[in-house]
């Protein structure tokens, strides 16, 4: 029996996990969707389509039975293709596409009881966005997949992350970082981990009934350790690149509970988000799918290569 050879669809081409994405799928029929191409990608193969616009593509453009992955921001993809499929309804034809998988945030699962209201009306809207995407792919009997990664990190190609190469730059530039002594729990997902559970996803979901049930899978990496034990694993790292590395001279000072929350106190009339994002040092964020079970592949201890080491000029999408 033939295989069949979907071609891909790809929305956030441009991002870290797109990047990784288009790495992984080299030698695969895709193309990529977004408001411009990734450098050097030829015109051929890109369809120009701004998910913030308004103008929707001609049923002619789209490839056929293809696979949509996308790691661009659900809150855009959802309304897009919602819109897509009305369109498409009136003019007597469906969308033709084989699977969707898409990336939404295990924010939706850790800032669900934020006591700022930013992070609640975040999680509201993720959760109303995976909602329409799932409702949308049901109209359409299209199997459905939506990712919700945790800590996303990592480099492909130029891309890099904005988290723990954040982290990094920040450990350069103090000379010590006050912790709380006891730290939660992190399952950092590396770019190319997510990259690859999503395709792995769509050629599965392509190959199950039309009706089958939309799934959400909360994702993480291989390894769940502490919010210390992942810094002193980051500095680790930034040593054996390179020993004059300050990121791996920043000393980690662990201080009692109490005494950790009168220091960050300062922030909270400044910054409630911000003053929350210091607390959560201590929250455990951990306990998701690890990629190899997945995967059904070998689990990779954190950090998987290669790491970004410094965070980008601008917003790449991730989140």
């Amino acid at each position: 029996m033939t295989k069949t050879i979907h071609p891909i669809l790809l929305f956030g081409a441009t991002t870290t996990t797109g990047a990784a994405c288009l790495e992984l799928a080299a030698g695969r029929p895709v193309v990529v969707a977004g408001r411009r191409p990734p450098p050097g990608w030829p015109g051929e193969r890109f369809l120009a389509i701004d998910l913030n616009g308004t103008s929707l593509p001609s049923p002619e453009a789209l490839p056929q039975n293809a696979l949509l992955v996308s790691f661009a921001p659900i809150w855009l993809l959802a309304p897009f293709l919602a819109a897509l499929h009305d369109s498409l309804g009136g003019l007597g034809r469906s969308l033709p596409l084989a699977a969707v998988v898409a990336c939404s945030s295990s924010s939706v699962i850790t800032k669900r009881f934020a006591a700022n209201r930013e992070d609640r009306r975040l999680v509201e809207r993720l959760l109303r966005c995976e909602d329409s995407l799932e409702a949308t792919c049901a109209k359409a009997a299209i199997p459905c997949r939506i990712l919700r990664p945790t800590l996303i990190y990592g480099q492909a190609g130029d891309r890099g992350d904005q988290n723990l190469s954040t982290l990094l730059q920040m450990m350069r530039r103090v000379p010590l970082l006050p912790l709380p002594a006891e730290t939660g729990k992190r399952q950092p997902i590396h770019g190319r981990q997510l990259a690859a559970s999503a395709l792995h996803l769509a050629d599965g979901a392509a190959r199950e009934p039309a009706d089958t049930a939309s799934l959400r899978i909360a994702l993480g990496g291989d390894e769940t350790l502490t919010y210390t034990t992942m810094l002193q694993r980051l500095q680790q790292a930034a040593r054996q690149r390179d020993p004059l590395d300050r990121a791996g001279r920043c000393r980690l000072l662990p201080l009692p509970t109490g005494l950790f929350h009168l220091l960050a106190a300062p922030l909270l009339p400044i910054t409630a988000k911000g003053f929350e994002a210091v607390l959560r040092m201590e929250a455990n964020l951990a306990g998701f799918t690890p990629v190899h079970s997945l995967l059904g592949t070998e689990p990779e201890p954190f950090p998987v290569a290669p790491l970004a080491w410094n965070p980008p000029s601008r917003s790449l999408g991730e989140s």
